[in-house]
């Protein structure tokens, strides 16, 4: 019989491939929704070794405590804000309908009030295209237009750390001990360099390893997409 291959083995939840998260310092979040303007300060800059960027404590004035990916260009002791009528600066949390079009955010939230999901990498932002009533059009990292919600926040700014992949490793030990902070798969081995018994791709009986199979005539109906098998073999008569 064959085994699991590594995604199935990673699903099962063992500690192999569990992530450490007590040693990350918490869940990067936005500031709950407020309806009135709320100044923050910046007490302290955190590494975290489940985050790319480096993280900003901020301490509002209301008692709230948050943490979320630092913007370029601040420091502790740099105020911010949060609400409505805040102003378009790096590290103010402001709705997406209240920001120029053109400018750069991050943590940018699926559905009002979820706190931020998107561009939370360093270096990374997002820019304001367009904006209509209800939906405003961000051109996100890759390019690619998504519409969000007016009301949706984010963050102005972009997130610091950038320039962090220019920075060759050098060492393949390096490597090592970053993938193993994060409890990442290091090295990952291709399929079709497994034995048979560790993939369906894995063998050394062809030169071409990862071959398309085709699916089997006794197959049920489910199955059999792709390549279909043979109607005859063997030598043409």
């Amino acid at each position: 019989m064959g085994k699991r291959i590594i995604p199935q083995a990673r699903g099962k939840g063992s500690p192999t491939y569990k992530s450490p998260s007590f040693k990350f310092k918490a869940d990067t979040k936005l500031k709950p929704v407020n309806k009135q303007l709320v100044q923050g300060k910046i007490v302290e800059l955190v590494h975290c070794a489940g985050h790319s960027a480096p993280l900003a404590r901020i301490c509002y004035d209301d008692g709230q405590m948050v943490l979320f990916a630092a913007p370029e260009n601040v420091r502790i002791g740099d105020n911010v804000s949060s609400g409505p009528g805040a102003e378009c600066s790096p590290g103010n949390i402001l709705t997406l309908k209240d920001i120029p079009e053109g400018t750069p955010v991050y943590n940018i939230e699926l559905q009002p009030g979820d706190g931020g999901k998107f561009c939370k990498t360093s270096g990374g932002f997002a820019r304001v295209a367009a904006k209509t009533l209800k939906t405003v059009t961000v051109v996100m990292p890759s390019k690619k237009q998504k519409k969000f919600n007016a009301e949706c926040r984010a963050v102005v700014g972009i997130v610091a750390g950038g320039g962090r992949k220019e920075k060759p490793l050098l060492k393949a030990g390096t490597k090592m001990y970053k993938m193993r902070s994060k409890n990442k798969l290091y090295p990952r081995t291709s399929a079709c360099a497994m034995n048979a018994v560790d993939h369906p791709f894995g063998n050394t009986r062809s030169a071409r390893k990862a071959r398309n199979k085709g699916a089997s005539k006794h197959a049920p109906p489910g199955r059999k997409v792709g390549s279909l098998w043979p109607k005859k073999t063997g030598k043409r008569k």
